[in-house]
């Protein structure tokens, strides 16, 4: 053990200089992230690592091991090599496996500090934080929890199988929080098996309502029969008709109780459930940031690591194979691949930007008109002058003269500063320890400014006919909304004032408060959908197999949005806590097409009702097909239409019964069509 850890010392050791340098080169290129520590771990500890979710203390739970064993064996068969882990702190901790090779190393060191910036940079990541001078602080949180439900585990008068029950049925519904709410409505206790107030003194809904009573001068044996302590504990839970809580785990954590098998009936928590549930819930505001942004972060991270491994040489020549091999299985694999959509969309997100930009500056030059755009300015000079200076682009030891000439002249693109040690070095003036080490890194002859230009997305080969592309709607509109001021008398002077940084700009922007629905809602255009060949499949309930559905961009759209929306997983909310006045909790489902998996569902609900107490209830829409309608279908080729039926089941502790809906309980869980026109500082509100 004691050479391993010499080992694994020894590999840190000698990627300090890569990693200190890629921080540099990404501040460069415009990133804020997070400082980052890197860890090099052996298998075993990645193994550990992944199942604790990234971190290296979780509370007790069976099903920690069970994500060792399940990914041990992955690692073992070769199903799924983990290169890195890196996690939402400040400072963000990362997870290098030290079996990587080195090129291995490097792009898992650059990636992260795409992961860093944007874990410090989007808005919803900043709804779970302790935005302190100390930064998230995710680590000491988690390891709070750890220790708080540890030791409630440990007491002599809990049952630590207990613990862990409930830990499982808070744990299978820690995606019905809401995640556009910050986790600071959560409660936080101070020691274990302590719990606060469910609600606030000043707010307590009983107290309020006994208020009301006392006011009508009912006689006491009246009172007594009509208000008694069962009738006031299910007003607890009262919800109405035309507020539902999306926030499913904080209203069981405030209303909820525990069904005694020894009495039959509903009784108080102790407190130390409730601390168990605000701590796995709190954790599932942690996790929610990665869940509703996986697109995004994956694809972010993808970007900057491609634009510094190879943009900027990162991977040095003898690397450069191993990491291109490294980079097609992470955006080649199969599915519906994260890193691959969000790569494409960034791109696209840069490519818009940019071309926008001289879109505009071309349509103010004198005589240029959305109808005679192709015809009038020639797209082909106008490619070539947007390409980069050749001194810019082949920035490093061989162009330092000309850069030099440049940085005399004061050019904002050139970094005066490392030029005049570059050719101080070069001269024999100083010392080569002393000066930048540009053959390795030419970048630091560049300031922001120049790597934009050295990289800017008009310029690279598969973008150069985009301009050509843009059709004349696209012309129209832009023209639309231009004042006549700031005319230029000829294409040249337009393309002298085209700001190369337009499309990181545009990125940086976007980062910061979109997640993935409204990224996916404002950039899946019919041009991405069409240029990269997207289609929609569906089962066919005639052909009892899977078939491409469509191959157009708003059916497209609309898949993916169904996918992403609630971590895609169901929408359900609280539809009533005192469900036909007998204390129920009726919880409905946000019917948008997509039907439950019943199966699931069910057994869902049997953790509800660990959590409730009492009686719990499952509102739901479902499609069904008589046989005639599926014989039918299978002689035309078509597929059956169906009927929407409403259904409610209902769990009380023993079986799961199913029973008609009510329709004006199914009118309020269906929808039409789902609304995603919805814009990101609204949800972050």
């Amino acid at each position: 053990m004691r050479d391993d850890r010499l080992e694994a010392k020894r590999a840190a050791a000698t990627l300090d200089e890569p990693a200190a340098e890629a921080r540099n080169l990404a501040e460069r290129l415009g990133l804020d992230p997070y400082p980052v520590r890197y860890w090099v771990v052996d298998h075993d500890e990645m193994n550990e690592l992944i199942a604790y979710g990234g971190f290296q203390r979780r509370y007790p739970h069976w099903r920690w091991g069970m994500n060792y064993e399940r990914q041990r064996q992955k690692d073992r068969h070769g199903l799924g090599k983990a290169f890195e882990i890196v996690n939402n702190d400040d400072p963000s901790h990362a997870f290098l496996q030290e079996s990587n090779t080195t090129a291995d190393q490097k792009a898992v060191i650059t990636h992260v500090e795409g992961h860093a910036d944007f874990f410090a940079n989007n808005g919803w990541f900043g709804l779970y934080a302790d935005r302190g001078e100390d930064g998230p602080n995710a680590a000491a949180r988690l390891e709070r929890n750890a220790d708080r439900i540890a030791a409630i585990a440990d007491q002599p008068d809990v049952d630590r199988d207990e613990v862990e029950r409930l830990v499982d049925a808070v744990s299978a519904l820690e995606d019905t929080i809401d995640q556009h709410s910050p986790v600071d409505a959560a409660r936080s206790t101070e020691e274990p098996g302590v719990a606060d107030d469910v609600t606030d003194p000043g707010e307590d809904p009983t107290a309020a309502i006994e208020a009301r009573i006392d006011e009508l001068g009912l006689s006491e044996e009246v009172r007594r029969d009509m208000f008694d302590d069962e009738w006031l504990d299910a007003q607890e839970g009262d919800v109405g008709p035309d507020d539902p809580r999306p926030d499913v785990l904080a209203f069981l954590r405030d209303h909820g109780k525990r069904y005694d098998e020894q009495t039959g009936k509903a009784v108080d928590r102790e407190p130390w459930e409730t601390t168990v549930i605000d701590a796995v819930r709190e954790e599932a505001y942690y996790f929610a940031g990665q869940k509703v942004t996986k697109v995004m972060n994956e694809g972010w991270a993808s970007y900057w690591e491609a634009l510094m491994m190879g943009g900027e040489g990162f991977a040095s020549p003898d690397e450069f194979l191993t990491y291109a091999d490294h980079m097609s299985r992470v955006l080649g694999s199969p599915g519906l691949n994260p890193y691959k959509l969000g790569f494409e969309l960034w791109t696209h997100v840069e490519l818009q930007a940019a071309r926008r930009d001289v879109i505009d500056k071309l349509l103010r030059v004198d005589g240029v008109t959305p109808e005679n755009f192709h015809s009038r300015v020639d797209l082909r000079r106008v490619r070539e002058t947007l390409e980069p200076d050749p001194a810019i682009a082949g920035a490093g030891p061989a162009t330092l003269d000309e850069l030099a000439e440049l940085a005399a002249a004061g050019d904002p693109r050139v970094d005066a500063e490392t030029v005049d040690r570059a050719l101080s070095v070069r001269d024999g003036d100083r010392d080569p320890a002393d000066g930048p080490d540009i053959e390795q890194y030419p970048w630091k002859l560049l300031t922001h400014e120049g790597l934009a230009e050295r990289h800017y997305v008009l310029s690279r080969p598969k973008h150069r006919s985009a301009l050509r592309n843009v059709s004349r709607a696209t012309l129209e509109e832009r023209a639309r909304y231009m004042f006549d001021v700031d005319r230029y008398d000829a294409v040249e002077d337009a393309l002298a004032d085209v700001d190369r940084t337009a499309g990181w700009t545009r990125m940086f922007e976007v980062r910061e408060s979109h997640n993935d629905v409204t990224f996916l809602d404002e950039f899946l255009t019919d041009e991405f959908v069409r240029e990269r060949n997207y289609f929609t499949y569906e089962y066919s309930q005639a052909g009892d197999g899977f078939r491409v559905a469509s191959t157009d961009a708003d059916d497209v759209k609309r898949k993916l949005l169904l996918q992403f929306t609630n971590f895609g997983k169901p929408t359900i909310v609280v539809l009533d806590g005192n469900f036909r006045n007998r204390g129920e909790l009726l919880l409905g489902h946000r019917y948008n097409g997509v039907a439950l998996d019943e199966a699931q569902a069910k057994a869902t609900l049997e953790r509800v009702f660990e959590l409730w107490g009492r009686p719990v209830n499952l509102a739901t829409i479902r499609t069904e097909y008589s046989e005639e309608e599926l014989r039918r279908a299978q002689r035309r080729g078509s597929e059956p239409d169906g009927r929407e039926v409403g259904v409610r089941f209902q769990y009380d502790g023993g079986e799961v019964t199913e029973h008609e809906l009510d329709a004006d309980i199914e009118d309020r869980i269906a929808a039409d069509e789902v609304d995603y026109d919805t814009k990101p500082d609204e949800w972050l509100a």
